[in-house]
């Protein structure tokens, strides 16, 4: 009787092999005979040029992964250079009524922002009919209100754009909106304060990005205008 002997798979020998490390030690000249074909051209070479063909390459990739770190890392410690300036700035004002003006004049200055408001509400009788307290439905409070972190993206028409100081006549495209109370930004305090950045680029403030840095200035900007309560 004939006993049927299934054919040999390319899995059985990539088993053997994994379960055999030694085979490739017993036959050298196995391994330098296999040619494989190169990503870089049709021309054939060998296992161990592929294999640094490709370690080659996985250095490249890290060494890009490297770069953009640096280049992050570069990136924040600026920015927190710049908030440390604006905290120190904002310490030195020595009129609460001035407060309002320093914040949205060092935004503008230091982090490059075309466009800035501030408004905020329920503050002691010697600020109430000031500038920055009026214009302030109370769909706008309610609305600071139930943010928890900065609100990043396209100008909607909301009411808070319209405090903004319009250059040109053209109104920002895109917007952050940082809810200003006291304690954490992502409290559930209500906000009594809503600092407004605008920018003529689309894609300056986009939906994606990264808020952390933008929390910390809602919450160094709550504690300065927290004088003006």
């Amino acid at each position: 009787m004939t006993t049927h002997i299934p054919p040999i798979t390319e899995d059985d020998i990539a088993q053997f092999l994994a379960n055999t490390p030694g085979f490739f030690e017993r036959h050298a000249e196995v391994l330098a005979s296999v040619q494989i074909t190169s990503p870089h051209g049709a021309r054939a070479v060998s296992l161990q040029e592929r294999q640094a063909e490709m370690l080659r390459e996985k250095i490249k990739g890290l060494e890009h992964r490297i770069m953009e770190m640096v280049r992050n890392s570069t990136d924040n410690a600026a920015i927190a250079h710049k908030v440390h300036q604006w905290t120190s700035s904002l310490l030195q004002v020595r009129d609460p009524f001035d407060l309002p003006q320093a914040v949205v004049d060092g935004v503008r200055t230091l982090f490059d922002v075309p466009q800035a408001a501030v408004r905020v509400w329920e503050v002691a009788a010697p600020y109430i009919d000031a500038d920055f307290t009026q214009g302030v439905s109370e769909d706008a409070r309610a609305f600071a209100s139930s943010l928890t972190m900065p609100f990043c993206g396209p100008n909607l028409g909301f009411e808070p754009a319209a405090w903004l100081a319009q250059e040109a006549g053209e109104p920002a495209q895109s917007l952050a909106l940082l809810p200003l109370r006291q304690g954490a930004i992502d409290s559930a305090t209500p906000a009594f304060g809503l600092l407004v950045l605008g920018s003529h680029d689309p894609q300056r403030f986009d939906a994606t990005m990264g808020t952390d840095f933008l929390s910390r200035m809602a919450e160094i900007a709550s504690a300065a205008l927290l004088r003006l309560k």
